[in-house]
C-alpha cells in the first residue's frame, strides 16, 4: 500500500467524480445517479437529496480536475483554497466499519464540501510524499479522463474506461498491418 487506505479511496473517488463529467454524456444526469455514486463510494454524512446538491457536485468536478492538471505550486494553491473555504479542521474518526481515519468536515457539511475536502486532504498526502506524478490524464488520444496510478512501478497509463484495451487492440492491428504490408 502506497498511501493510507482512506487516502487511496479518496483519490479514486475524486477521480471517479471528475470522470463523470464526460463530453460524450453527463454521467450524473439526475439525483438517482448521484445517490448511486454516493452509495458506490461509501460517502457518509448528511445529504440534501435535491437539485441544488446535484448542481454543487457537478460544479465541484472542474475544481477537482485542477488537482490533476496543475504544477505542484498550482495544486498546492488549489488544495489550500478548498481547505480554507471549507474551514477544514482535521479529526480522527471511526465509523461504518472503517478504522480511524481523517475527516476534516463535520458530517452535516454539504456533500460537495465533504467531497472537496476529502480530495484536497488526499492530494495533500500525494504532494507531501512527492508523488504528484501519480495523478495524470489518460494517455489514450482524445480521452481526457483522470487517472490515479497506485501501481508499484508507476506504470498505469490509461483510465478505467476501457482505453487500455482500445490501445492494445490498436497496437495489435498496427502490428498486423505492418507484417502483412
Amino acid at each position: 500500500m502506497l498511501f493510507a487506505h482512506d487516502t487511496e479511496v479518496a483519490l479514486q473517488a475524486a477521480a471517479a467524480l471528475v470522470n463523470t463529467d464526460d463530453p460524450d454524456g453527463e454521467q450524473l444526469p439526475d439525483l438517482a445517479a448521484l445517490d448511486e455514486f454516493v452509495r458506490a463510494w461509501g460517502w457518509s454524512g448528511d445529504r440534501q437529496h435535491d437539485q441544488a446538491e446535484l448542481e454543487s457536485i457537478r460544479e465541484l468536478r472542474p475544481r477537482l480536475r485542477e488537482l490533476w492538471s496543475g504544477t505542484p505550486d498550482e495544486v498546492v494553491a488549489a488544495i489550500n483554497r478548498m481547505l480554507a473555504e471549507a474551514h477544514a479542521v482535521p479529526q480522527l474518526v471511526k465509523h461504518d466499519g472503517w478504522d480511524y481515519h481523517l475527516h476534516a468536515t463535520p458530517p452535516d457539511a454539504p456533500l460537495a464540501t465533504r467531497m472537496a475536502v476529502e480530495a484536497a486532504m488526499a492530494v495533500s498526502d500525494v504532494v507531501r510524499a512527492g508523488e504528484l506524478s501519480r495523478l495524470r490524464v489518460c494517455e489514450y488520444p482524445g480521452c481526457g479522463s483522470v487517472v490515479v496510478d497506485l501501481s508499484r512501478n508507476r506504470s498505469k497509463r490509461y483510465c478505467d474506461g476501457g482505453c487500455g484495451n482500445r490501445a492494445a487492440v490498436a497496437a495489435y492491428r498496427a502490428r498486423k498491418v505492418a507484417r502483412s504490408g
